[in-house]
């Protein structure tokens, strides 16, 4: 299965840089709704046989163009919802993000018994995660979209693709609308094609994301 992981529009809290993590969660600002709104350009030539996004607002609006324009409903589940911040909500200072990031991945790195103060911990975080994925690869669609958030997309990739590490994961940010391919499935393992722009690896010459 292809696995194209996008990171929602802009909102008011990326610009501010708050952890903004719970339901509902803002909606797009102008610039944000440009960019859900130039997603299906730029995903034209992906054959999208499914489309998820998760459970808060700015998901479900960034999704709603991609899904106008391939006719697909879009499938709105809680598992790929961003990482509760827990006590960290809505706080932005240093302190507060590195605890974030870096509990998120210590759970890439294996240590999934890991809090985040207030919040879930690894096992919880990935099983959500995952329990989406497994239910998209069993639709029979064999290229699908999920709208989801950058921690969420970074820490799982990191954990669940064999060419993409922590470190990796770590020092590169995913932009908003930014997209993340993946070629694999739950039970054979996931390899990465390509990270925001980036190929990783060995370029697949069949992936139109990829082809110069």
């Amino acid at each position: 299965m292809r696995l194209l992981l996008i990171r929602h529009g802009q909102t008011p809290s990326n610009l501010t840089h708050l952890l903004d993590t719970a339901e509902p969660g803002p909606a797009l600002t102008d610039l944000g709704r440009e960019q859900a709104e130039a997603l299906p350009r730029t995903l034209a030539e992906e054959k999208i046989g499914a489309l998820y996004a998760s459970t808060l607002e700015r998901a479900r609006l960034t999704a709603a163009p991609l899904a106008a324009a391939t006719g697909l409903d879009v499938q709105i589940r809680g598992g790929i919802r961003e990482l509760s911040a827990g006590d960290l909500e809505m706080r932005g200072d240093d302190e507060a993000v590195s605890v974030y990031l870096t509990t998120a991945f210590a759970w890439s790195s294996g240590d999934t018994g890991r809090r985040m103060p207030g919040g879930e911990d690894g096992t919880e975080a990935l099983g959500r995660f995952d329990s989406v994925v497994r239910e998209a690869a069993g639709s029979g669609a064999d290229t699908v979209a999920m709208v989801s958030h950058g921690a969420a997309i970074r820490m799982w990739v990191a954990a669940r693709a064999a060419n993409v590490d922590v470190s990796w994961a770590s020092r590169h940010t995913l932009r908003n609308t930014g997209v993340v391919v993946l070629t694999g499935s739950p039970d054979e393992g996931w390899q990465a094609l390509r990270w925001d722009g980036t190929p990783l690896g060995r370029p697949d010459s069949a992936d139109p994301l990829t082809a110069a």
